[in-house]
């Protein structure tokens, strides 16, 4: 993984210095609410319903034993021990103080660490694929891109005040599990007929108030200039994008408002003032980077391990367990480990820090030290050789981290919601945690198959119910709280027939918290009984649309508001 060099540090280093004669000022009086706002948030501080939020960058996913054994530190000595892994592969801090937040910094950047353009109108952490350098489908390996655009993107000083947040990931494989087409900037690594890498350039996609599906803008984009390229986009986005009203100020606003075809255009005509100007990407830079991101050093092993076989036909458990949550790895004898944070009863995304040091200690015996985050808000340990899987199930067992439900309706992703955030209109944790009540049997799970539910407790798709198979917003309405039910929805990660990209429908009139299992239940007895044989849940949506589903829905248990509405 990237190590910071003696300049990353000292600037890091500096920004803590900063940022904490600023937080001695605002506490002495010396700075307004108002001149403060500006500066905590370019440090990932935001004020929440009940407390401070730091939000700490995890670029593209990726973290070493040490940084993580530092986030349960910081989870131990500054929270409440614990921590939100959110879908931006980022973690986040619920409750620290204001007067400790530069501790917190100076602590993070001993390790490497910062919070840095978490927050605010600027570019916002990079993220990419979980499996990112190990995975079967691997076209190119997405980490030295995203590290260089990380190290263009970070204190840019011509992006420090966009209209609004700006978002990128990188992909480099056959199966986009990095959401390429729903971000601001979406850049798909593949090569040519020559063998050359070349990018695919989607600008304009989104979820939040507008969800929009990202546009190609430019194919077989010589990997030289993916930095230069995305630098015209930025400038054209800075030069037009809205700012007199933030609900219409994202990227996506633009490029529907002038079309894709002219949005390109002005892209083209910016980058013809940069291309092969300083920000084209050299073999250098890239050999200098991608030096960060060789392989551990593997053992030569065989594709099967004869004990890995003989305890997957002795324990149940543990074939269940490798079924869902083992995956195919690029070198024989090795996999991958997702370890899931889904357990029941356990707001999704979150970790103690007591786990948090048992994974840095999994990770250090047998994954090369390494650990990754996923979009799905899960855990990764991605180099475990066949042999140690059974040890690693086992000490996933203790912790709490081995359901085996990685794909399934309970591997749900939910953002923190109203028991958290001040811009929610609902709670999401508790709404996750009656389905993961519901649906606590395993076997029926495996039966349901591949199925992604997604909740967002407001319309901003933190929990990006937009994408989900089954997507659920929280809504208000005359100081209650509702709950809006999408289907058909995916990121372009599913399993199903159809990878491309969709957002979800909305089946009906919202429902009230206590509704909201019984309607999930209708939409998944409607699957099972309209599937064909093996059809997963995103293809009989898109097979059968979305009227069986609401017949079923409001013919059965409807809401309070869709029985008033039919009175």
């Amino acid at each position: 993984m990237y190590r910071y060099t003696a300049l990353d540090q000292q600037i890091v280093d500096q920004r803590v210095a900063q940022y904490r004669d600023q937080t001695r000022r605002f506490l002495a009086g010396e700075l307004t609410e108002d001149e403060f706002r500006p500066l905590r948030l370019q440090n990932g501080l935001y004020i929440q319903r009940h407390a401070p939020m730091l939000r700490v960058a995890i670029p593209y996913g990726l973290l070493s034993s040490k940084q993580l054994r530092m986030l349960a530190h910081i989870a131990r000595k500054y929270d409440r021990n614990y921590a939100h892994f959110s879908t931006r592969q980022n973690i986040q801090y619920n409750w620290p103080p204001l007067e400790k937040s530069p501790d917190i910094l100076a602590d993070l950047a001993s390790v490497e660490m910062h919070a840095i353009q978490t927050s605010g109108n600027c570019i916002r952490n990079i993220t990419s694929d979980q499996f990112a350098g190990v995975a079967q489908d691997e076209i190119v390996d997405p980490r030295p891109y995203c590290e260089v655009l990380r190290h263009w993107s970070t204190f840019h000083p011509e992006f420090a005040y966009l209209p609004r947040k700006f978002k990128i990931a990188v992909s480099g494989t056959r199966e986009d599990r990095a959401a390429v087409a729903f971000h601001d900037i979406g850049l798909y690594l593949y090569k040519n007929p020559q063998g050359e890498v070349v990018v695919r350039v989607l600008a304009g996609g989104g979820m939040g108030r507008t969800p929009v599906i990202g546009t190609v803008i430019r194919d077989n984009l010589p990997w030289q200039h993916c930095m230069s390229y995305c630098e015209a986009i930025l400038r054209v986005y800075n030069r037009f994008g809205r700012r007199d009203n933030k609900y219409k100020a994202r990227i996506k606003i633009l490029v529907k408002a002038l079309g894709a075809e002219e949005f390109a255009r002005q892209v083209d005509a910016e980058w013809a003032h940069l291309k092969d100007g300083p920000a084209t990407l050299t073999q250098a830079e890239l050999d200098r980077v991608a030096a960060h991101f060789v392989d551990p050093v593997y053992e030569t092993l065989p594709a099967q391990d004869a004990e890995f076989q003989v305890q997957l036909e002795q324990h149940k458990g543990f074939a269940t367990w490798v079924k869902r949550a083992v995956h195919a790895h690029k070198r024989p004898g090795y996999a991958s480990v997702t370890l899931s944070l889904k357990p029941n009863g356990v707001a999704p995304g979150d970790a103690t820090d007591a786990q948090m040091d048992a994974v840095a200690d999994l990770a250090d015996r047998y994954s090369f030290g390494e650990i990754r985050v996923s979009h799905e808000q899960n855990l990764i340990l991605a180099d475990v050789k066949q042999s140690d899987l059974f040890a690693v199930w086992e000490s996933a067992k203790k912790l709490g981290f081995a359901t085996p439900n990685v794909g399934l309706l309970t591997d749900m992703i939910a953002c923190p919601g109203g028991d958290f955030c001040s811009l929610a209109n609902a709670k999401s944790i508790p709404i996750a945690n009656a389905i993961q009540e519901r649906f606590d049997n395993l076997d029926y799970l495996f039966d349901i198959g591949n199925i992604t539910l997604n909740i967002s407790g407001c319309i901003n798709s933190c929990g990006h119910h937009h994408v989900g198979n089954i997507g659920i917003l929280g809504v208000d309405k005359n100081g209650e709280e509702w709950y809006q039910i999408t289907i058909g929805g995916q990121s372009g990660s599913a399993v199903g027939k159809n990878h491309a990209p969709a957002i979800g429908k909305v089946i009906g009139p919202s429902f009230y918290a206590q509704d909201v299992p019984d309607v999930i239940e209708a939409l998944i007895k409607t699957y099972t009984a309209l599937r064909h044989e093996d059809e997963l849940f995103i293809d009989t949506a898109q097979r059968v649309g979305i009227e069986p589903f609401k017949e079923a829905v409001y013919g059965n248990k409807a809401s309070k508001e869709s029985e008033a509405t039919h009175a």
